[in-house]
């Protein structure tokens, strides 16, 4: 069982970030592993031990060959990495990321399954993973909170308002997965000292076969026009209790419609 999990480095959200002049996100320095994608890394590990054996290899983008948050990746267990690091890149929208997300995929070989986040914490698209298994030509599963394999498909707990939904599918697929699936495990003193010596192929775009016109702002298909400040809160209406005040409330659920 080979798997590949795309994994995302990204500003420690304990420092508040910044935006470049194109109000792009700043990602300069060390980087560190989005904590949404610590629990496909876990799930691909643990679907590896079930089967008996396999790889599990870590796929990522960030600039100036960044490999920090790999690095914890890798600590907890993963087998090698494959970045993706390119001025070019710089831009990148959904659609773009998705593009060299896939390509990456295609290099690490024979692959039986792709996990993934359900979005990343700086991001909040949701869009890669289904783009990532449409460029593959695979199916896509999305919201899982429980995945199986056997026999040759791959059976997953799809997430929903009311509950979930059973959902399978052929190998090979890409599943994104929930924040529940599992519970991440912490990297030993024994897996970062290893971490250090696992294989990370970094590649440019050109080694995937792809053009800079396909990613960075050439090739992105959306533009950040205006970023504003999120508006203040403001304050809750206080109700002083006449006892009669209950109808104020009654009056306050009709008007949002929940009563």
């Amino acid at each position: 069982m080979n798997v590949v999990v795309c994994v995302k480095q990204i500003p420690d959200p304990a420092t508040p970030g910044s935006l470049d002049s194109d109000n792009t996100l700043k990602r300069e320095g060390k980087l560190i592993l989005d904590e949404s994608d610590s629990f496909g890394v876990e799930m691909a590990l643990q679907l590896v031990d079930k089967a008996g054996g396999g790889e599990v290899t870590l796929v990522s983008m960030a600039p100036n060959n960044e490999v920090s948050g790999l690095r914890t990746a890798l600590a907890m267990g993963a087998h090698k990495a494959i970045l993706v690091s390119d001025d070019a890149l710089a831009g990148t929208d959904a659609l773009g990321t998705a593009k060299v997300l896939a390509k990456a995929v295609e290099r690490a070989g024979d692959v039986d399954l792709v996990i993934a986040a359900t979005e990343s914490t700086d991001g909040y698209t949701g869009t890669v993973p289904p783009q990532i298994a449409e460029r593959l030509g695979w199916p896509s599963l999305t919201y899982a909170r429980k995945v199986e394999i056997g026999d040759g498909k791959v059976t997953i707990e799809r997430q929903t308002e009311a509950g979930y939904d059973v959902v399978d599918a052929s190998l090979p697929a890409v599943v994104s997965v929930t924040a529940g699936v599992v519970e991440p495990r912490y990297p030993s003193f024994k897996g970062i000292m290893a971490a250090k010596n696992k294989p990370v192929d970094q590649v440019t775009v050109g080694d995937l076969g792809l053009s800079p016109d396909d990613v960075g702002w050439k090739g992105a298909r959306q533009e950040i026009t205006k970023v504003e400040p999120a508006p203040a809160r403001q304050a809750g209406e206080k109700i002083e209790d006449d006892g009669e005040s209950f109808q104020r409330i009654v009056q306050y659920l009709e008007n949002l419609k929940i009563i």
